[in-house]
Parts: structure tokens; C-alpha cells; sequence
């Protein structure tokens, strides 16, 4: 199959700062209808059967959770809470905030538990769980460094010292465990710590707020959980609090973004992984109905995305801080764009498209998902990068851990989770599908179960055949999102071989009708080889383009081309020839051309011999 580069002015108005958005494209969709948040099909009713996320998921149950946990246990992660509830003796080992990487292999572990029982496993996170509940203090206090260092210390240090962060993870963790398991009992240690916290920190309490931004985004998983409205309330004070000066606390600063009240910010600032995760406790704040941070949100995606985005979905340029750079501030080979940093852009993402219903928000989360995340874990998925650049000379490689080590459990937690994003519900009568990916799903739809099953190469091929079975003749609208990277004009779909009428909403084209069992609904997204341009105020790639097909976004390594690439021209008039290689990287599309350069996707480098790696190739 070949194709020839189209025009790179269509591709412009999708593109910008290496992202994808305009003002144009904000515009268009800003003035659709107000809706009511979507309600995303939780993770246990879809499983993944394809042949690109269902082996990672795999991998990731079989290599990195038992990986992550050896590295917790060689590291003295764990041992620090068999040392906090005096099973042993011995002082803490590490860093601070590592309770926090416990946690969240136990989270990922909880989601893959709930994609294919695992006896062994599920007595393993038992065992664990019973020593975290026995560090627990009778209070309900938990933070292995104070309690080992002294319980006189607790909340002297919220700036630095990560004890909300690392109970927020907790209580994520505990989430997850009782929703894919049914089992209260790392819950029961969750909810005896969030009542705590509940007792030391309110609007009638003490005002205060953790240096690094958790406790908010799981404050309100819980209530959700568990329908305790006290710790939704606590969820929204920790979220109006940054800020707020009236009770005589001193701000921490932009880099822990406590310049001033949130829903006045006009732009993302300081360390990416923070901001991150405070956009997406707003967003569950905005989902609850308050008008003030549904502006506020929308306010900061414009400019995240706008003009801070990396094409792979990354964020965050500078290595000084882990932090945000100036607008179109975009370097290449010193890009830091930390693997967090994009989970948590995937996170924030996906609950915007909940809260808008429109699917731009999840074109990000597959550019992300596709590209800035997938680059963070090694094939094997026992290798991870902590830092993704989109250039480099030829030295940085993965690790098998960090002393710092949030990305590899970050990574641990974030992939099998995703069978979660695949489908939304709205009210009674709607419902939506944003991840394409070979799979089974039961959904409830209209007052009764409904099963669809995709059947694609995704993102290999835009062909996607969905089959649709509920019980019983029953009438709703399916929502299929149209990718961003799509010609939306070219995009279309049948039921049953009889082509139906586009029509096109927020991002979805929309099929309303009375579904039989075994209707069979087949789209077609034209999938070309483009090149990609980006906003021009983005210094470090004028003269350059990208190459891009579907989600994927692609890179040339030295291997590939004669040991070099910074030589690499893509010519505006260049043809491009794709073939699939299932011998290479894991199975993948390869994109060669008729001026030298040969191209494999960017989540899939660094994996051959070392070289030289670059995103942005020089045009003629």
C-alpha cells in the first residue's frame, strides 16, 4: 500500500505545537450543547482479545507486577511496613514517599486480577495487605517513614514529605482491589485512614494541603466507592485550598501550583505531574455540577494542549522542576516529558471526555496512550524510561528501576486499566465508543444488557467491525468516535451493509436506531500516511516534519538508516510505502520512503542497538 504525503496545511489545523488543536478547532466544538457527564463501563466488563493490548496487558501481569513487586521487596519498600508494625526491626530504607510505589503495584495487580483470576497473586497481595493493615495505626494514621522516624512528626511537612500523596495512592489502591476482587480488606485500611485525615484536615479543622497533589483525585474515587458524602466534601477542600491564604497558611508556590485559587489559573504551571493530577481532581470536582471548574478546566486545556503538548502526548519540557516550559517552549532531545507525566495527561483527558461527552478530549488519550506512554515500558516490560525525549544521541536507554521509581509502577497500574476507557454511557439511551481494540464487553444500555464485540487491526488498520446484541429489540444512539487524525469527511459506517446517514457529533458519528441482536455495524476510518507540522512558534522543529499514520506516531532510528538520522530529509513530494513486519519491535507497521528514510513507531524504540533517534525530520 502506498500513499503520497498530503498536504501538510490540512494537517496544520490539527497539529499545533506539535499537539492537536487549534483555536479553529476549539472554537467549532465549543459551542456544542452542555450534556451530562458520561459514565465510563468500568474496567471488569471489558475484555481485550487483539492482538496489540491484550498481549501487553498479559505481559504486564506475568513480568511487570511480579518485577515491580521483587524490586519493591529488594529496595526495602515492603520491609518498611513489616518495620512500621514491629514485625521486624530496623530503620526505614529509601526515600520518603515510597509507600507510595507499593501501592500502586497493588492497584495494577488489583486490575489484572480482574482480567484473568490469579490464585498465587491473589494470596500474595493478601499477605501484603495484611502487613500494611498492621502498620496502621489505632487511629488510623499511615506513613511508614514517620512511624518508623517518629510519630511526632506526622503532618509537620505536608510541603515535602508526601503523606497525603502516599494515602491517596492507598486509598486508589483499595479502590481498585475491592472493585476487581469484591475483598474489603485493604478498603477497610483505606477508609480508616481517609476518616483520619477527616479528623485533622476541613474548612473547620486545619487548613493545609500536601506538597504533591493525590489526595484530592482519590478522595472523590472513594465517595464514589462507597457513597460517603464526608469524603467528597474533604476532596473539595483540599481543592479549594490551594491558594487561599484566609486561615494564615503559607503558599507553597507555583511549582506545587498554590499561587492562587485554581479556578482562577489561566495557564499549567510548575512540576507536570502535579498539575496533572490536580486537573484531574477539578475535573471530578467540575463532574459534581460546579460551573466555576468546568471553566477552569476547559480554560486549562486550551493551553495545555494548545501549546504545551508534545505530538506523542507528553508533557512537561524541562528537566529543572519536571516542570511545564513557556508556551510552544517544545525542545527535542531535552525534552523531560516524565511517563507519569503523560499517565496523568491520559487520566486528566479521559475524565474531561466524560465530563463534555466529546471526543477530543479522548483523542488525546489514544495520542498519549499510543505513543507518549507505550514509549515508557520496554517490550519485555521489564525496562522503563522515566524520561521520553523525542531525539536523541544515542545514550538513553531504559532502566530496569529508579531510585525514584514512580514511572515504573505508574506504568504497572495505568495498562491494565485500560479496557476501562474503552466505553462511556450516557442517561438511558447513549452509548459511546472511544478505544478501538479487538474485544468483548457487557454494557448496561437502556434498561438492559447489552454485549458488543469489536473485531479490528487496530492501530494497524481503520477498519472496525462492532457487533451489537442486546436482550431484547431496543432502541439507542451508538457513538463512534472519530479520530482526530481522521479526515472526518471521509469517515463512514454501515449497519448490516447498508451504509447510514453521517452524522456527525462532537467528535462521534452517531447511529440512532432499534438494535436487534447481532446487528453488525462496520466503520471505516481512512488510515494515510500523513506528515505533520507543527505550530510554527514551536522553535525547536521549524523546517521539520513528522510522520504519522492513525494514533501512531513514528520516529527514524540509526539502525535503520545507515547508523545516522540527523541528515534525514522527508521532501514535501516524498511517497511512503507501509509494510507490516511481525518479526519487528513485537509486530509492527514500518513506513518507508522513496527518499531514504525509514521509519518505525516511537513507542518502539530503543530496543535494537544503540543510535541516534529523532521524531522531527528536516524537510527539503
Amino acid at each position: 500500500m502506498t500513499h503520497s504525503a498530503i498536504g501538510v496545511e490540512v494537517w496544520r489545523t490539527l497539529f499545533r505545537a506539535g499537539a492537536i488543536i487549534t483555536s479553529l478547532a476549539v472554537s467549532a466544538r465549543a459551542a456544542a450543547p452542555v450534556r451530562p457527564p458520561l459514565k465510563p463501563v468500568p474496567f471488569t466488563a471489558v475484555q481485550f482479545r487483539d492482538q496489540f493490548w491484550a498481549p501487553r496487558i498479559e505481559i504486564n501481569r506475568t513480568v511487570t507486577i511480579p518485577h515491580d513487586f521483587a524490586m519493591c521487596e529488594k529496595t526495602g519498600r515492603i520491609t518498611n511496613f513489616a518495620r512500621a508494625a514491629g514485625r521486624e526491626k530496623g530503620d526505614f530504607q529509601g526515600i520518603f514517599y515510597d509507600d507510595s510505589d507499593v501501592y500502586k503495584v497493588i492497584e495494577g495487580a488489583s486490575y489484572s486480577l480482574a482480567t484473568k483470576p490469579d490464585p498465587q497473586l491473589d494470596a500474595y497481595l493478601d499477605r501484603l495487605i495484611d502487613t500494611i493493615a498492621a502498620a496502621q495505626q489505632p487511629d488510623g494514621y499511615l506513613y511508614t517513614f514517620y512511624t518508623i522516624n517518629g510519630l511526632d512528626q506526622r503532618f509537620t511537612n505536608l510541603k515535602d514529605k508526601h503523606e497525603l500523596y502516599c494515602a491517596g495512592h492507598l486509598i486508589e489502591a483499595a479502590v481498585a482491589h475491592k472493585r476487581a476482587t469484591g475483598n474489603d480488606s485493604l478498603l477497610r485500611v483505606a477508609t480508616k485512614l481517609a476518616d483520619h485525615i477527616d479528623s485533622v484536615f476541613g474548612a473547620d479543622k486545619r487548613h493545609d494541603i500536601d506538597g504533591h497533589e493525590e489526595i484530592e483525585l482519590a478522595l472523590f474515587k472513594l465517595a464514589d466507592l462507597t457513597g460517603e458524602k464526608r469524603y467528597e466534601t474533604l476532596a473539595k477542600f483540599f481543592v479549594d485550598e490551594h491558594g487561599h491564604t484566609a486561615c494564615g497558611r503559607k503558599l507553597q508556590g507555583k511549582y506545587h501550583q498554590d499561587v492562587g485559587p485554581v479556578i482562577e489559573q489561566k495557564e499549567v504551571m510548575g512540576h507536570a505531574v502535579r498539575q496533572a493530577y490536580m486537573l484531574c481532581a477539578m475535573t471530578d470536582y467540575a463532574a459534581r455540577g460546579d460551573q466555576r471548574y468546568t471553566a477552569a478546566v476547559d480554560r486549562l486545556w486550551d493551553d495545555l494542549v494548545g501549546t504545551k503538548m508534545y505530538v506523542t502526548g507528553g508533557i512537561g519540557a524541562r528537566h529543572e522542576g519536571e516542570a511545564f516550559g513557556d508556551a510552544f517552549e517544545l525542545p527535542n532531545e531535552s525534552a523531560y516529558n516524565e511517563t507519569c507525566a503523560a499517565i496523568g495527561n491520559a487520566l486528566w483527558n479521559h475524565r474531561m471526555n466524560l465530563l463534555h461527552a466529546d471526543g477530543k478530549y479522548f483523542d488525546v488519550v489514544e495520542r498519549v496512550l499510543y505513543n507518549g506512554f507505550l514509549s515508557g515500558v520496554s517490550l519485555g516490560g521489564d525496562r522503563f524510561f522515566y524520561v521520553n525525549p523525542l531525539a536523541s544521541g544515542g545514550k538513553h536507554h531504559r532502566q530496569e528501576w529508579y531510585k525514584t521509581a514512580c514511572c515504573p509502577v505508574n506504568v504497572v497500574r495505568f495498562l491494565p486499566s485500560l479496557p476501562g476507557y474503552a466505553y462511556a454511557t450516557r442517561g438511558g439511551g447513549a452509548l459511546y465508543v472511544n478505544l478501538y481494540a479487538r474485544s468483548d464487553a457487557t454494557v448496561d444500555v437502556a434498561g438492559q444488557k447489552v454485549t458488543i464485540a469489536q473485531d479490528t487491526r487496530y492501530p494497524w488498520g481503520g477498519s472496525v467491525l462492532l457487533t451489537i446484541t442486546p436482550q431484547r429489540l431496543s432502541a439507542f444512539a451508538l457513538h463512534l468516535r472519530v479520530p482526530g487524525w481522521c479526515d472526518a469527511s471521509a469517515a463512514s459506517a454501515s449497519v448490516n451493509g447498508d451504509r447510514v446517514e453521517r452524522r456527525l457529533e462532537n467528535g462521534y458519528l452517531v447511529i440512532e436506531r432499534g438494535w436487534k441482536a447481532g446487528d453488525r455495524v462496520q466503520l471505516a476510518l481512512p488510515m494515510p500516511i500523513v506528515r505533520v507540522k507543527s505550530d510554527p512558534r514551536v522553535k525547536a522543529n521549524v523546517g521539520r516534519v513528522a510522520l504519522q499514520r492513525g494514533p501512531v506516531v513514528y520516529c527514524v532510528e540509526g539502525v535503520d538508516n545507515g547508523g545516522k538520522v540527523s541528515h534525514l530529509r522527508s521532501k514535501p513530494d516524498a511517497r511512503y510505502t507501509l509494510e507490516y513486519r511481525g518479526d519487528l519491535l513485537g509486530g509492527v507497521n514500518v513506513i518507508k520512503g522513496d527518499d531514504g528514510v525509514v521509519a518505525v513507531p516511537y513507542y518502539a524504540w530503543d530496543h535494537r542497538e544503540a543510535g541516534e533517534m529523532a521524531v522531527w525530520l528536516l524537510e527539503e
